[in-house]
């Protein structure tokens, strides 16, 4: 631990005589590293786990699910925020403390002046500089909102849309899927999932296309392609027989995008499914 190596290299830098003179003043600087130890010690206990997860997304319908998943997404940002707080807490008091006891070590050296002593470097290192140095990023391209893109991602996204509007559905399925794959979190995630759902509504695989919409809705619930993505989730489980969360999910529709060009859709198919 480097904190015995500091209190070590401090016992051999001050000698004999000034440990005969202030042998207190070193005992205390030992305490201090000790409780210094303890807590990091307490910190990295943090990053331990303490059983297994207690997530609950359960629900009845799917957009109950979606619902307790944001909610718990909600919840694990405020912990990470409150973790955040205290790790910053305590990097910056064990910081201050290790200057404070180079301060005093000085002190107590012959021959050191504290007006040399270096700037205190910060415990656990400076999360603000890269500890591998990374190659520039390669040219990206603008997108939708001014979000950047990918070199390329914009130009397959644009193959798989011709495809499907050229009705070659299952060419546009394959290449929307193969967009996700190679595009992890992208900005045009969730309108190439819509996509890739009408793509597979045109080959008839209503199930795959119903978890198409809702992987668009998951993406992004409140963006401009949630309405559509919803009310084609409702449709498409009213194909598969299941009237009563198809009901609940074009209901949905009206209630969250009550100004969006899909709630007349959703309220005729609601009407042909009898919801009441």
């Amino acid at each position: 631990m480097r904190f015995g190596v500091i209190a070590f290299a401090a016992t051999m830098l001050v000698g004999g005589s000034a440990l005969a003179q202030d042998q207190q003043t070193l005992a205390d600087i030992r305490q201090e590293l000790t409780v210094l130890n303890v807590e990091i010690q307490r910190l990295k206990r943090e990053f331990s786990t303490t059983g297994a997860p207690q997530t609950q997304t359960s629900g009845s319908t799917v957009l109950e699910r979606v619902d307790a998943i944001e909610a718990e997404l909600q919840r694990l940002t405020r912990l990470t925020e409150q973790l955040n707080q205290r790790v910053d807490g305590i990097v910056k008091d064990g910081t201050n403390r290790i200057g404070d006891l180079q301060f005093r070590l000085c002190e107590l050296e012959s021959g050191c002046d504290i007006a040399t002593l270096p700037d205190t470097p910060t415990l656990g290192g400076d999360v603000t500089t890269p500890l591998v140095a990374t190659p520039d990023p390669a040219p990206a391209e603008p997108g939708a909102g001014g979000t950047e893109l990918a070199v390329g991602e914009q130009a397959d996204f644009d193959a798989a849309t011709k495809a499907l509007d050229a009705q070659d559905y299952a060419r546009a399925a394959e290449l929307f899927a193969v967009f996700d794959t190679s595009y992890p979190g992208s900005p045009l995630a969730a309108q190439a999932h819509l996509n890739r759902g009408r793509a597979l509504d045109g080959l008839g695989d209503t199930r795959e296309a119903a978890r198409a919409y809702l992987a668009s809705f998951t993406n992004d619930s409140t963006g401009p392609t949630a309405a559509d993505a919803l009310y084609n989730l409702g449709a498409s489980l009213g194909r598969l027989g299941q009237n009563s969360q198809a009901c609940v999910t074009l209901g949905e529709v009206v209630t969250r995008f009550p100004s969006a060009n899909a709630v007349s859709a959703a309220n005729s198919e609601m009407s042909a499914l009898g919801c009441t």
